[in-house]
């Protein structure tokens, strides 16, 4: 067996040297559209109205979800994207995955929500809590304003600006 004593040989054919040989792989980020949806002209002043706006997106779901809705700067909505999709009970959400869309909508303000499909009951977790106040110290640091979270079932929902942020 032969050596070569040419690390640029392969199968007896000298191979291209890379032009840089430690050049940077370059990445574009893009956010694409999924549908054509036409977004309410309104901003979304209240929670009713996010509430109302965001339920039908939990409709018929038999595991939680969290997403994300985007607004500009007058709080009309930019999107809405789905960041996580759960169990029945749990829905694993990282900050990283909760602002990676927000900021490619360049939006100046948001809102999340997640469902409970397993019942009626919205009172938030203590899990909810601690993610709601890591996603409000992200959102400061950012400088995109988190209005509210909703958490969601068919008929009922919880608002943390409604109640005043407690326990974040």
């Amino acid at each position: 067996m032969a050596i070569h004593g040419s690390q640029d040989m392969l199968n007896g054919r000298r191979q291209p040297k890379p032009s840089h040989e430690y050049a940077v792989p370059r990445y574009r980020v893009t956010l694409v559209r999924e549908n054509r949806a036409v977004p309410p002209s309104s901003p979304l002043n209240t929670s009713v109205a996010a509430a109302a706006l965001l339920r039908p997106l939990f409709a018929g779901l038999d595991r939680e979800q969290f997403l994300v809705c985007g607004l500009d700067a007058k709080h009309a909505i930019i999107g809405v994207n789905v960041v996580s999709i759960g169990s029945l009970s749990l829905a694993i959400v990282h900050p990283r995955e909760v602002f990676k869309p927000l900021i490619l909508m360049n939006a100046a303000a948001w809102i999340c929500a997640h469902n409970h499909p397993s019942g009626g009951d919205v009172t938030p977790s203590q899990e909810d809590r601690v993610l709601t106040s890591r996603l409000r110290q992200g959102a400061d640091l950012l400088g995109i304003t988190l209005l509210d979270h909703l958490i969601l079932t068919e008929e009922r929902c919880y608002s943390f600006a409604d109640q005043g942020w407690p326990g974040v």
